[in-house]
C-alpha cells in the first residue's frame, strides 16, 4: 500500500507551485509558452531539487536506504505527473480559461490529497482541507499580485 507520506511532499508541492505559476504569470500577461515552460522546468528541475533535497533528510533522519529511495522516486513520479497535468490544462484550454480550471484542478487535488492524508491520520478533513485550501489561496493572490506588478512595472 502507498503511504501518504510518499506522495504528500511532491503532490502539495507541485499542486500549488503549479496553481501558483499559472496564476501569477497569467497576471503578468505572460505567453502560453512561458507558462508552459515555467510549468516543465518546475516538473524537473525544481522536482529532481526537492527530490534531492527529500532523500538527504531521509537518510539525515537514518532511514533505510531502501525506504529512502522508494520515498525520493514516489516524490518525483507524483510531482512530475501532478506538474503535467497542468501543462495539458495550459495546453488545452484558451488562457483565461486555463487559468480558471487549473485553479479549480488544483483545489480538487488538493483537497483530495487532504482527504486522504487526513483520514490517514484520523483528524477532522473539514478543518484539513479548510487550512489547506486557505494557504493555497493565499499563495496564488500573492503570485498574481506579483504577476499584476511585474507587468506594470517591469515589462
Amino acid at each position: 500500500m502507498l503511504r501518504p507520506s510518499r506522495i504528500s511532499f511532491g503532490g502539495t508541492a507541485a499542486i500549488v507551485t503549479s496553481m501558483a505559476l499559472i496564476a501569477g504569470l497569467e497576471a503578468a500577461d505572460a505567453a502560453r509558452p512561458a507558462v508552459i515552460s515555467a510549468l516543465l522546468i518546475a516538473a524537473v528541475a525544481d522536482n529532481l531539487t526537492d527530490s534531492l533535497s527529500v532523500h538527504m533528510y531521509q537518510e539525515s533522519e537514518r532511514l533505510e536506504q531502501k525506504d529512502a529511495f522508494l520515498g525520493t522516486i514516489a516524490n518525483f513520479a507524483t510531482r512530475f505527473i501532478v506538474c503535467v497535468s497542468f501543462v495539458l490544462v495550459v495546453v488545452l484550454l484558451p488562457k483565461h480559461v486555463a487559468v480558471l480550471w487549473g485553479v479549480a484542478w488544483g483545489l480538487a487535488l488538493l483537497t483530495v490529497l487532504t482527504c486522504i492524508v487526513a483520514r490517514y491520520r484520523r483528524v477532522s478533513t473539514l478543518s484539513e482541507v479548510a487550512k489547506h485550501l486557505s494557504v493555497a489561496v493565499a499563495i496564488i493572490v500573492v503570485s498574481q499580485a506579483v504577476g499584476h506588478w511585474i507587468g506594470k512595472h517591469v515589462m
